[in-house]
């Protein structure tokens, strides 16, 4: 994306252009977009007037008497807000990149036309409910509502720049909202969220090097010795059981040959391609908590929720209100929290009666198969010749007059993902050859998104869940992606649920690659929604999730091996059992707590190595009475961060492809608390040197190389170390803001700005260990709801309501999260009255 974004800015731009247009223009094509939050607005289609209150950073409360009102408005305002982060999303999630940006994002384009996100999304509009559809369409027309009276430049700066490429030409209209844009949103959501496919793809690539016990330690087990599942006594009353069977040496033989090995290679590298939405990866995870009555010092529950996610700008995130006059059966709304712009509803935070928060499940939903080609049009199934399903896409590309055209192949297991590149096709191909096999190979993908779903039903419900019951019943219908829901009700009770669809596998657990050839590799059904885990009212009061096992090993169905390790959630765990009474502002100190739990564990190590360097043993010493925890003006956590950086490069990076390099976060922390005891393992041995290393000679090579990296980076003196002045945070644009022309990125960037906590911290400021030190992912917001009095809750974004650069909410949240503060969160009319500071009122139109 950086080269092609790079294009479209350089490509038939002149730099001195661009300069005088911002600056002799600057200020009307700067603001020319700014929406206005005040005044009188028609909207076709109302039954009576809606009312938007916006308070200091423009947090919309909305006030209607019908629903339909209240998501129309609801468009709109996003409209005004957001439109160009809604319209790159939907030509992300279409695959119509092209359309925008040029030639260089038709791969991509190619990739997510290959899944079909956008098909998919279409084919749900039929499944859901009258009033589901209607809500989509109503918001649609809010949305539409706007896009007639703003165009271009009026419509965001993003467009004004575009507009000097010309790609589009400098009058480019957006074509209208539709409710499938909408739900197509929910697929990014899904691929974001869902599935271990560059799992299986590292572990078939490290298979063709190493044996299965060098794998499996790079992949340890979870440690229930050390960290508690979600629901530690899961137990199952029926249901069926499971087999964990390894895949046949038929299909491991056919995947390790030089030339799938680079058919993978292209999938992972067009997968990974893709722009950032919610971010992919290590450090994309989450932590929310719920604690009853009995720890709070109300005597009502307290929820937490902090969602990890990648750091975009703008946020991810948008802050809304949604209120119907009178609550009742016509209307039954009364709503506010998190929604993405481009959606109805709320996605995270509460009503009038519960509250609920999402943390990722990651079960694993995907799974790729090798499939033998018979010809071109059909595959090998159980011994007989299997017609693929065809079809055809165009690709609209700008900048050229000829459209552009592919053959998506599909098989019963899904889309050949491997068809999308002339590489992965020509591997699939040589690999037939060179098994003296008349059939080539390609890579199929099975993912529980591509069946068409009610997802957006589970939505609407869980906004209009009075209880527990009514809960659970909403949650039963969020098929994709899977989630922990923690949940908290005003009459005191509190509960966990983890719905969606995993797979059930005839044979195999999902970790490689299965033969497609193979009836016994199917998928025979979905974990059935009353088995799946569930709590309600446990007897300590607690439930903590943070990525972490949902269930111990005796549960009987397989939901994935990907989880987080447990560093966070045993950290949130140990807090709140040591904390006595709670209430919001302690909650809201737990959730930037930043104690490293893999330094407390690596760091004796350290210590036990012998320097004799008086200037080396420097960086050493600053590790003695550290208390492991990590703000942004700590030294010892820079210098130790240096270390583990230096200590993953010097252990594996000679050993392992570099695709597959170790990222530094809790799989790794798992890897080296156990690779630390064994100190002659080979993964300690350097293979560029004569010698064999030991773990002590990579611990001290380690630490003097951290000691001459920080002194170089920072100052001589430990005094003057820093973990913030390494560990920083540049919030991006995701198209302008990766141009790397200094002065387009300054339109639309912000930062950087120095961040403590780190990777599987509970303050998650991801980065990767191997990059750099920059932060990656991060505590998209924060919120804390007290369900004794919800106008006592707080919440922060990362960013601001608006998408404008230059307007007042774009970055006016950021500072305060920084800093780890939140915003009074405003919930009953009173108190939304007494922060009043913009009034837009929607009529209907005159006859």
């Amino acid at each position: 994306m950086r080269r092609l974004l790079r294009v479209i800015i350089v490509s038939g731009i002149a730099i001195a252009t661009l300069l005088l247009v911002v600056a002799g223009t600057g200020i009307f094509v700067v603001r020319h977009s700014f929406p206005s939050y005040d005044g009188t607005v028609e909207l076709t289609g109302l039954d009576a007037d809606v009312e938007v209150v916006r308070d200091g950073n423009g947090i919309p409360q909305i006030y209607a008497d019908k629903p339909g009102d209240l998501f129309a408005a609801q468009g709109y305002v996003h409209a005004q807000d957001r439109f160009f982060e809604m319209d790159f999303r939907r030509h992300v999630t279409s695959g119509r990149l092209a359309e925008l940006f040029g030639k260089d994002a038709l791969e991509t384009d190619k990739f997510v036309r290959t899944l079909g996100w956008r098909r998919v999304a279409e084919k749900e509009l039929g499944l859901l409910t009258p009033a589901t559809r209607q809500y989509l369409d109503d918001y649609a027309r809010g949305v539409n509502a706007y896009l007639a009276t703003h165009a271009g430049s009026g419509l965001s700066l993003e467009y004004a720049v575009l507009s000097l490429k010309k790609l589009n030409g400098p009058d480019y209209r957006p074509e209208p909202w539709t409710a499938a844009d909408s739900l197509a949103w929910l697929k990014a959501m899904a691929w974001d969220l869902g599935g271990n496919m560059n799992d299986e793809i590292a572990r078939t690539k490290l298979a063709a090097k190493y044996p299965a016990t060098n794998i499996e330690s790079l992949y340890p087990p979870y440690p229930y010795d050390r960290n508690e599942p979600i629901v530690p006594t899961a137990a199952m009353t029926k249901g069926g059981t499971f087999t964990t069977a390894p895949v046949d040496s038929e299909a491991r033989r056919a995947m390790l040959t030089t030339d799938l090995l680079k058919s993978l290679d292209s999938v992972d590298k067009v997968a990974k391609g893709l722009p950032q939405l919610l971010g992919r990866g290590d450090g994309i995870g989450s932590n929310s908590w719920v604690v009853s009555g009995e720890h709070t010092t109300t005597g009502k529950p307290l929820l937490a929720n902090d969602p990890h996610l990648g750091a975009t700008m703008p946020g991810i995130w948008t802050q809304v209100g949604l209120h119907c006059n009178n609550v009742g059966t016509r209307c039954p709304y009364d709503v506010s929290g998190f929604s993405f712009s481009g959606l109805p509803g709320v996605v995270i935070g509460h009503n009038g009666a519960i509250s609920w928060g999402f943390t990722n499940l990651d079960p694993d939903v995907m799974d790729l198969y090798l499939e033998k080609f018979s010809g071109p049009d059909a595959v090998v199934f159980d011994n007989k010749i299997r017609p693929l399903v065809k079809r055809e896409e165009k690709f609209k590309v700008a900048g050229q007059d000829e459209e552009e055209t592919i053959v998506v192949r599909e098989s019963r297991h899904g889309p050949i993902v491997s068809d999308i590149s002339d590489d992965a096709r020509d591997a699939g191909k040589l690999a037939g050859e060179r098994l003296k096999n008349p059939e080539a190979y390609g890579i199929a993908l099975q993912w529980t998104a591509l069946t068409p779903g009610k997802t957006a039903d589970a939505l609407f419900a869980i906004n209009r869940a009075q209880d527990w019951k009514a809960f659970r019943a909403a949650a039963a219908q969020f098929e994709v992606p899977s989630q922990n829901l923690v949940y908290a009700d005003r009459e005191g009770h509190i509960g966990y649920q983890a719905p969606g669809q995993v797979p059930i596998r005839n044979r195999g657990n999902g970790d490689w690659p299965a033969p497609g050839w193979d009836s016994r590799y199917r998928w025979t059904g979905y974990i059935p929604f009353e088995a799946m885990p569930t709590e309600a009212d446990p007897d300590d009061g607690i439930i903590v999730t943070a990525n972490q096992a949902v269930v111990p090993k005796t549960y009987p169905f397989h939901l994935t091996d990907n989880w987080d390790y447990g560093y966070r959630s045993q950290q949130i765990l140990e807090r709140i059992r040591a904390a006595g009474k709670l209430d919001a502002n302690a909650m809201a100190s737990i959730q930037l707590d930043t104690k490293n739990r893999n330094a407390e564990a690596i760091v004796p190590y350290l210590l036990h190595v012998q320097i004799n360097d008086e200037f080396d043993r420097q960086g050493q010493d600053t590790l003695r009475n550290w208390d492991f925890t990590q703000p942004a003006d700590s030294a010892p956590a820079a210098y130790f961060n240096v270390v583990w950086r230096n200590l993953l490069e010097l252990t594996f990076h000679d050993q392992l492809p570099k695709e597959t390099w170790p990222d530094g976060g809790s799989r790794w922390f798992e890897v080296m608390r156990k690779l630390v005891t064994q100190p002659n393992s080979t993964w300690w041995d350097n293979l560029g040197t004569t010698q064999r290393e030991s773990r002590d000679d990579i611990l001290r090579e380690a630490l003097v190389n951290a000691r001459a990296e920080i002194t170089t980076k920072m100052a001589r003196d430990p005094s003057g170390w820093q973990w913030g002045r390494l560990h920083k945070l540049t919030l991006t644009n995701q198209t302008l803001g990766k141009s790397g022309i200094g002065v387009v990125d300054k339109l639309f960037n912000r930062g950087p700005y120095e961040l403590g906590g780190g990777s599987s911290l509970v303050n998650a400021t991801a980065w990767d260990a191997s990059e750099g030190y920059a932060v990656t992912a991060t505590p998209s917001m924060r919120m804390v709801v007290d369900l004794a009095d919800f106008d006592k809750s707080r919440w922060i974004n990362l960013t601001g309501v608006s998408g404008h650069a230059f307007m007042s909410n774009y970055t006016d949240q950021t500072k305060l999260w920084v800093r780890g503060e939140t915003l009074p969160w405003a919930f009953t009319r009173g108190a939304v009255e007494a922060n009043r500071k913009h009034t837009l009122t929607f009529t209907k139109p005159e006859n």
